[in-house]
Order: structure tokens, then C-alpha cells, then sequence
């Protein structure tokens, strides 16, 4: 499994790495958020949402648990598992076609268990120096291939 790591000081630059996955991104891509509170998962998943669609704000899906934007090629679901009591859950929330008709943003996807992908994109975001580490890596070979145009 191949990864590509970036190192962000500034809250711009986990933006910009938020738009960096959004040009790589097709229909039927997961993309697994990883990271404690206040690490930058929406941040990160503002600036996606924002550099493909025309949403002017970008809310939070704390308290709804999932947003969803439309695209040209595909809708995006951004989903935030946190405050979720089990796995099952996510099908209420309408997970299961999500995953497969368009593209998600997944916020504390551990709360899926064993429903999340197998080949999602994992997107682990920690604290490095006085700013953040964020690591991708994804077992799908075709994926791994997107990722690594994002550092060529």
C-alpha cells in the first residue's frame, strides 16, 4: 500500500489538500477522515465540497449527520459518524448507496466498523510539529495511482 503525505502549518494548506483530493475524486471513492477533534476533518472536507460545487457554506453535518451537494458527475455526501451509537446506524443515514452512487466524505468512519470499504481512501490527519501531518493511503491499486499524481 502506497501513501502520500503532506505536512500543513496552516489551516490553508489542509484546504489545499482538501482540494487536491477533490481533483482526483470519482464516483463511488470513499474518503475515510481519521483524526481527534479539532484536527481539521472539516476543514479539509469545506474545501473539497467547495472546489466542486457552488455551495457558498459548507455546514457541518454534526447535528444532521449527513449533507449532501450535487456535482456534474456524481453527488457528495459528507457524512459526520461522530455522534452515532452503532455501526448500523449508517444505513439509516443512507450510507450504503452513498458509497456506491456518489462520492463521501466521512468524518469519524471507525463508528462505521466493518462497514467501511475495504478500499477507501484513508486520510489520517495528526499533530506534527505546531501544525498537522495528513497521511493517504488506500490498498486499491487504480486509487493508488490517482494519489500519486497528487505529489508529482
Amino acid at each position: 500500500m502506497s501513501k502520500v503525505e503532506f505536512i500543513c502549518a496552516t489551516e490553508k494548506d489542509t484546504a489545499d489538500v482538501g482540494q487536491k483530493l477533490a481533483k482526483i475524486a470519482r464516483k463511488g471513492d470513499v474518503f475515510a477522515l481519521f483524526g481527534t477533534l479539532g484536527m481539521g476533518k472539516s476543514v479539509l472536507s469545506r474545501a473539497f465540497i467547495k472546489s466542486l460545487t457552488s455551495a457558498e457554506e459548507v455546514p457541518s453535518p454534526t447535528f444532521t449527520l449527513v449533507q449532501t451537494y450535487e456535482t456534474a458527475d456524481f453527488d457528495i455526501y459528507h457524512f459526520d459518524l461522530y455522534r452515532i451509537k452503532s455501526a448500523d446506524e449508517i444505513f439509516e443515514l443512507g450510507a450504503e448507496e452513498a458509497i456506491y452512487e456518489g462520492v463521501c466524505l466521512i468524518e469519524w468512519p471507525e463508528k462505521m466498523g466493518p462497514y467501511l470499504p475495504n478500499n477507501a481512501f484513508r486520510v489520517e490527519i495528526t499533530p506534527f510539529a505546531s501544525g498537522r501531518k495528513i497521511t493517504i493511503e488506500t490498498k486499491d491499486i487504480n486509487k493508488q495511482k490517482r494519489l500519486e499524481t497528487l505529489v508529482n
